[in-house]
């Protein structure tokens, strides 16, 4: 994980390829001297030197799970959730292995969509400094120091004020909404598909699959829940740091059902795991408490990540941890309750929670804000959103753009409920990427949102046990397509208020001193497809397009070249911290937000809810937003820089396409997510096109993005991709090459 991983218990002491630490456990370093050839034979060696399912067993797992049952959505019941004494029995193992290991860690426990059951700090808070930082140089001051990077609580005017419990909750949503009955996703999961290479460290490699994933959920969203001040309520709920990549994070599973999940920080420092291919018994003291917690609540073998999912022939990465390695006993840890009090405290969480322990929602009910549609609704199985009424937070409705289509007409109530109908038909006879293997035959599960032309959503839609992350996932990409396909995308960019970077630490902190002007990622795309005029509706942009160009290496993952995408950080300046344009337009309203959950800021400070348009003082002595509610919605919850979204046009008086909303897609794998939103609108279009001479449809292949191949642009030798869909797609059909000719 970079140059150092440790408590701030010790001095951080680098010898060679090791640091010194307390206690008898190592932290991870960066080990330049374990080649690949000594770490691993071979690549179907590499998950099980690096953990995959040679680590661990099932002794952690939930004893009453069903035997003989692939749980695929039916295994959630009246009773899946968790209990105060459940919340109790995870919290007191977890307090256990850290005490075992003298080490001092906050732990968080979150429900399945996202509410926070409780938050335990142990030790003395001024004493548990927490970093943000992917490496650190060998002075312990961030590589990079850009985005969020170099952010750090408690400091010098700052000492009464934490981010670990910030970090402990992100890593907790995170296991919570990636994982599903069908797989079981940790923040190591996460860790090895969010880098600039799969595998990590892989080099010539391409990025992640879910590259950019970690600033979803974010804390400024117009789409994610609030605490209501006093308990849980309906989901899903926003998260303090996005999603989270640092090791330390896992579900939370009863009888096959996701409950929930755990996360710990316990090192001082939010990071990722930049080498995975190191030999045990290295282990990171957040990952081995947070495993511990789980001990009867642990995911089954077959659905954890190294099991359920296979991308480009190599598997994805659960623990590098297991039963073996812990040193206290979790079945007989001492009661929560007899915990003294000098150990440690419950903590009130400002926007997330009192310092209290709840009882979780079940999922798929009322209570946690996804249930099933009404029926008559559509005509495939699918689920809603809701709010704490019970009413559908996203009814279908008409675009709200008339005035700026020239005389096309808007996307009708009537069209996107054909639109999400058969999105949600694709899925069901599609199969999934990201399920458990044996047998090879669950359909994929997503969720769906079509959006008109400036963000505004006219409806949601999911299946029934689809990763919760997709909920907010799949509106950031529709919101994507849209915003830069649409002919105001360079004058809405350059308009918004400059992008200011936290610094907690040196002269003068706090402040948000540093600015980027947003223009500026204008201006270098413009460059980059040498057309002065680019961002104002000439290209159609699918999420698999602008991703391909908001990477460090272009083309993505090829390190000989010096080129950036022209939507990423450069080298030097990108890292899972600081991707760009993504973060960029909404990192003011995301630290405003951290300043306000962290408790620098009174909660009044909180940003309304939508994430560009914050003005942030650079003294943090004021607040604002700039922006109208029209244009609030455009990145109202952030966007996506990975596939799964198309825009949707209309043909206009000129023959032209008009941009007239988008879909976006997210949930069992980025190709699946490709497909679904591409077949959708296209089985839609056909469908509407018999009682419409001009039904919604997809752009015109000569305007789409990988038609772009400008003279002079490096997308003259490396044209990106409009969209990806799998082979061998659909359950019962041999069909191959579906999206062809559409």
């Amino acid at each position: 994980m970079g140059l150092i991983k440790m408590t701030l218990k010790s001095p951080r002491v680098v010898k060679g390829s090791e640091v010194s630490a307390p206690n008898g456990w190592r932290s991870r370093v960066t080990r330049r001297s374990v080649g690949l050839a000594s770490a691993c034979a071979a690549v179907l060696t590499l998950a099980g030197c690096s953990g995959g399912s040679g680590v661990g067993n099932n002794n952690s797992v939930d004893p009453t799970t069903p035997a003989d049952v692939v749980c695929d959505g039916q295994c959630t019941t009246a009773d899946s959730f968790l209990t105060v004494d459940d919340v109790k029995k995870v919290m007191a193992q977890a307090v256990a292995e850290a005490q075992a290991r003298q080490a001092q860690a906050t732990i968080a426990v979150t429900d399945r969509v996202g509410n926070v059951l409780a938050v335990y700090r142990m030790g003395d808070p001024r004493t548990r400094k927490m970093t943000i930082a992917t490496e650190l140089k060998p002075d312990g001051t961030p590589l990079v120091f850009t985005g969020l990077e170099g952010i750090e609580l408690p400091a010098t005017g700052l000492e009464n004020f934490n981010l670990d419990q910030l970090g402990a909750i992100a890593k907790a949503v995170t296991g919570a909404y990636l994982s599903s009955e069908g797989n079981a996703f940790s923040t190591r999961t996460a860790n090895t598909i969010v880098q600039e290479h799969f595998y990590p460290n892989q080099r010539g490699q391409p990025g992640g699959p879910l590259f950019g994933v970690q600033f979803s959920q974010l804390g400024c969203s117009d789409f994610s829940q609030r605490f209501n001040g006093s308990g849980v309520s309906v989901g899903p709920k926003r998260s303090p740091l996005g999603l989270s990549a640092d090791p330390g994070g896992f579900p939370l599973y009863k009888k096959g059902a996701v409950v929930g999940a755990v996360g710990v920080i316990a090192d001082g420092l939010y990071s990722i795991d930049k080498i995975i291919n190191e030999p045990r018994p290295v282990q990171d003291l957040d990952e081995v408490i947070a495993w511990a917690a789980t001990f009867g609540f642990g995911a089954v073998q077959e659905i954890r990540a190294d099991n359920a999912a296979v991308i480009n022939g190599l598997p994805l990465i659960y623990s590098d941890v297991g039963d073996a390695d812990l040193l206290s006993k979790p079945a007989s840890a001492p009661a929560f309750d007899s915990i003294p009090a000098s150990v440690g405290a419950l903590v009130a969480v400002q926007g997330y929670s009192n310092a209290q322990i709840l009882a979780g929602t079940v999922f798929g009910t009322p209570a946690s804000g996804i249930r099933p549609a009404d029926p008559g609704m559509f005509t495939n199985p699918a689920f809603i959103f809701v709010d704490d009424a019970n009413q559908n937070r996203f009814p279908f409705r008409n675009g709200t753009d008339a005035a700026l289509l020239g005389g096309v007409q808007p996307l009708q109530a009537s069209e996107v409920q054909t639109i999400l109908d058969q999105a949600i038909g694709v899925a069901l006879s599609a199969r999934a990427g990201i399920r458990r293997f044996v047998p090879k035959n669950q359909p994929v599960r997503v969720s769906a949102h079509v959006i008109d032309s400036m963000g505004f959503d006219l409806g949601a839609a999911r299946t029934s046990d689809a990763p919760v992350f997709g909920s907010d996932v799949s509106l950031q990409k529709a919101r994507a397509a849209a915003l830069f396909s649409s002919p105001t995308a360079a004058q809405f960019i350059s308009s918004l208020p400059p992008a200011r970077y936290l610094t907690t630490v040196g002269p003068g902190a706090p402040n948000a001193n540093r600015t980027v002007n947003l223009g500026d990622y204008v201006t270098t795309y413009r460059s980059f497809v040498n057309n002065p005029t680019a961002l104002t509706g000439e290209t159609f942009f699918s999420n698999r397009g602008f991703g391909n160009m908001a990477r460090p290496f272009f083309p993505d993952g090829i390190e000989r070249t010096t080129i950036a995408g022209p939507f990423s950080k450069p080298l030097g300046q990108w890292s899972v911290f600081s991707s760009g344009i993504q973060l960029d337009m909404s990192i003011n309203g995301t630290l405003q937000h951290v300043l306000v959950a962290a408790g620098v800021l009174p909660l009044a400070a909180d940003p309304t809810p939508g994430c560009v348009g914050v003005q942030l003082a650079s003294n943090l002595s004021s607040v604002g937003q700039t922006l109208s509610p029209g244009d609030l919605a455009r990145a109202g919850n952030g966007f996506q820089i990975f596939a799964g979204s198309v825009p949707i046009v209309r043909t206009a008086p000129d023959g032209t396409d008009r941009l007239v909303g988008a879909l976006g897609i997210s949930g069992d794998g980025i190709d699946q997510d490709d497909m679904v939103s591409f077949l959708g609108v296209d089985r839609a279009s056909k469908i509407l096109a018999a009682t419409s001479t001009n039904p919604p449809r997809h752009a015109s292949p000569q305007n789409r993005v990988d038609a772009l191949a400008p003279s002079g642009s490096p997308l003259q030798d490396a044209p990106v991709r409009y969209v990806q869909c799998p082979q061998s797609p659909f359950l019962n059909s041999d069909v191959q090459r579906v999206c062809e000719g559409k």
